[in-house]
């Protein structure tokens, strides 16, 4: 057996992991919507405070946890002299009770919390969002426990099980929409009863909670008791907190982008809050699929190699992480740039759903899979860093995007006003990437000596080479289809599937003549064994 042929196996458990708890997602999402109306100011509250504790997560810890507690996990396990578990366990007491008091603050300051995330909202919109942030806010020490409790599995080298937590979310979730909807609840913001906002608050915030059951019962059988000490001290916290800082000064500016971008949503019309959400979260599901599974099954290896100081190992896991992922997200990419409008409106033109608001979701999905091949690589190569124990780096190339992002969002609303605004706010995401994509490679260039630069240029560009056929078959094929079968949800899946099999087909018959050789390796890691 290779050395490869054992991450090759994990890799494909973590997909398909992945692609269940993405898929699962997205009925959620999709369940959601359809009970609360795509354009409605319910969605757009309930959005707005589901998304609040997920921010003030990664604000206080979230980033943390890829850039220090999952190395530092790793090298406590190779070091014979200290007790991982009693290690795991007090770290695990200090993110409890740290994050137990950001919980009781962010209750308290809910009404201020949304008053800065969306100023647009209206007088009963805002009132419903606070409600809700309250209840939500709780999930913040949920979301901290079971990072921690994943990082100690991936330490592990359990890197599947995490996977599949999300999947208890999603499905209670679900539920919680579908009663919403059996029992009367439509997307009237005026019409939601106290026992409907009792349902839906609790049944998200539960779903969370369900997560971490999920990550506790996988942990207790990886061997690893969760107990939680009265003082956490004896694992390095300033050491910790001085890793950690450089990572949340990033995060902090990423988070205003976030603010931003959410505050002139909110602005651009009824609806616009959960339009760019939903595009955002469909934008996410290839990155979380294929480049989230190569970032946490090579993290750990890129640590040790690190540990034993073997640049070159890192080089090589570095190049052919970037090239499989590359390869493999091309071509979603050139789908979601052409079939965006048409796919939202399979997935949400349904229920209470306004036809034009699925629609406006898909053109904001085409523009921000302009962004999906840069933001991948750049996230990788990021993991680089914090395998090498260097925050202070990633986390200023972290603010350097997140500022040209702010800046790039604000002069395009100075230009653009209306609907158009969060097309424009995607566009900007992507620009913003493609420009940290590049500082970053320079910058690690510098640090590894080199990043296998040739190979890699040589792959992108048959592999871009082969997306633009594809893309421009898929587009032809739309183009000659649309007139004979409407952009109805049944004429917008016939049309999806035909473009989609000329498209892929062209991707794999130009890849072949081109003679790229990660997408068969991508196939074989695949493909059963």
């Amino acid at each position: 057996m290779t050395a490869e042929a054992p991450l090759m196996q994990t890799g494909r458990a973590m997909a398909i992991a992945t692609m269940v708890s993405r898929v699962t997602g997205f009925v959620r999402t999709m369940v959601l919507v359809a009970a609360l109306g795509l354009g409605t100011r319910l969605l757009d509250a309930y959005t707005a405070a589901n998304v609040t504790p997920n921010t003030i997560y990664e604000l206080v810890m979230g980033g943390a946890v890829a850039s220090v507690v999952v190395p530092l996990l790793v090298r406590t396990a190779a070091d014979d002299s200290v007790d991982g578990d009693l290690f795991a366990q007090r770290l695990l007491s200090l993110v409890v009770y740290g994050l137990g008091v950001v919980v009781i603050v962010t209750v308290i300051a809910a009404p201020l919390i949304v008053q800065v995330y969306v100023p647009g909202f209206t007088p009963p919109e805002r009132q419903l969002a606070i409600v809700f942030t309250r209840f939500f806010m709780p999930q913040i020490l949920f979301y901290g426990v079971s990072a921690t409790l994943a990082a100690v599995l991936n330490a592990r080298s359990r890197f599947v099980a995490p996977m599949w937590a999300p999947v208890a979310n999603n499905l209670i979730v679900t539920a919680t929409a579908l009663v919403f909807l059996l029992i009367g609840g439509t997307g009237h913001l005026e019409a939601l009863t106290t026992g409907q906002m009792l349902l839906l608050s609790i049944g998200t915030s539960g779903g969370v909670a369900a997560q971490m059951a999920v990550l506790a019962v996988a942990g207790r059988r990886a061997g690893f008791r969760l107990r939680l000490h009265a003082d956490p001290r004896g694992i390095g916290v300033r050491a910790i907190a001085v890793m950690a800082g450089w990572t949340i000064a990033s995060v902090a500016a990423s988070q205003a982008v976030f603010i931003v971008s959410t505050r002139l949503a909110s602005q651009a019309g009824q609806g616009a809050v959960a339009i760019y959400s939903n595009a955002y979260t469909l934008f996410q599901l290839p990155y979380a699929v294929i480049a989230v599974t190569v970032i946490t099954g090579v993290l750990p290896r890129m640590s040790r190699a690190a540990a034993d100081r073997d640049l070159a190992r890192i080089t090589a896991d570095l190049s052919r992480s970037l090239r499989l992922t590359s390869v493999a997200m091309a071509p979603v990419a050139a789908a979601l740039i052409v079939l965006g409008p048409l796919l939202t409106g399979v997935l949400f033109d349904h229920g209470n759903a306004a036809p034009a608001a699925a629609h406006l979701t898909g053109s904001v999905l085409a523009a921000y899979g302009l962004a999906l091949v840069p933001f991948a690589g750049y996230q990788i190569m990021l993991r680089v860093f914090y395998a090498l124990g260097d925050t202070r780096t990633p986390a200023l190339v972290s603010t350097a995007v997140s500022a040209t992002t702010i800046a790039a969002s604000l002069i395009v609303a100075h230009l653009v006003d209306g609907p158009d605004l969060v097309i424009a706010l995607a566009g900007c995401t992507a620009l913003a990437y493609a420009l940290g994509l590049a500082v970053t490679a320079q910058l690690l260039r510098g640090r590894l000596g080199r990043v296998d630069g040739h190979r890699l240029l040589n792959t992108h560009t048959r592999t871009l080479a082969a997306a633009a056929i594809a893309a421009t078959g898929a587009a032809l094929i739309t183009q000659a289809l649309s007139p004979a079968f409407g952009t109805g949800p049944t004429g917008a899946l016939t049309i999806i599937s035909a473009a989609t099999a000329i498209g892929a087909g062209l991707y794999a018959l130009t890849a072949h003549l081109l003679g790229l050789g990660e997408l068969k390796e991508l196939t074989s890691m695949i493909r059963p064994t």
